[in-house]
């Protein structure tokens, strides 16, 4: 199975979303906040340069001189943000790019700031070690079990799991 950059994030935030998703059980065209989520990211990215490139199986947002660019419409999970950065550092870089990650935020709920850095350097070995656990999560014949959690209510799949 094809790991991308989605993937990774899910494996941070949630393992059975990760699970669900990469045995193509997408839950997300039924939801709310994804939706507003794609329309504020197509408005944010519409008509600049250097935005949307496929690269393989990952879509970055942005890239400038510097920087690797996500940008996400809430800070809401910023760890599986910074990892699937991490993942598309790691993609780029095994494609002779050298870039550093950078991650905008539309709405700051968490933080104080807006913007957060990725170096890739300090974090690759980890990285590695995420990687080998979503490969052994995905060789298994069945999702994890569901648990719920407060971040669980605004999740897309919040119905298939707990209704």
């Amino acid at each position: 199975m094809k790991i991308n950059g989605t993937l990774i994030n899910y494996f941070i935030h949630c393992k059975r979303q990760c699970w669900l998703s990469a045995y193509r059980l997408n839950m997300e065209e039924n939801s709310e906040e994804v939706r507003i989520g794609r329309l504020l990211h197509k408005l944010k990215l519409e008509g600049k340069a250097n935005t949307e490139i496929s690269i393989g199986s990952i879509k970055i947002d942005k890239i400038t001189d510097e920087y690797l660019v996500e940008v996400k419409k809430s800070d809401a999970d910023i760890d599986a943000v910074f990892w699937q950065v991490m993942y598309y550092l790691k993609i780029l870089r095994e494609k002779g790019i050298d870039k550093e990650g950078k991650i905008e935020f539309f709405e700051k709920k968490k933080q104080d700031k807006k913007i957060i850095y990725v170096n890739y350097e300090e974090n690759k070995e980890r990285l590695e070690e995420i990687i080998k656990e979503l490969k052994d999560l995905l060789d298994e014949k069945n999702p994890p079990e569901a648990f719920l959690e407060k971040k669980c209510k605004k999740c897309a799949y919040y119905e298939y799991c707990f209704i």
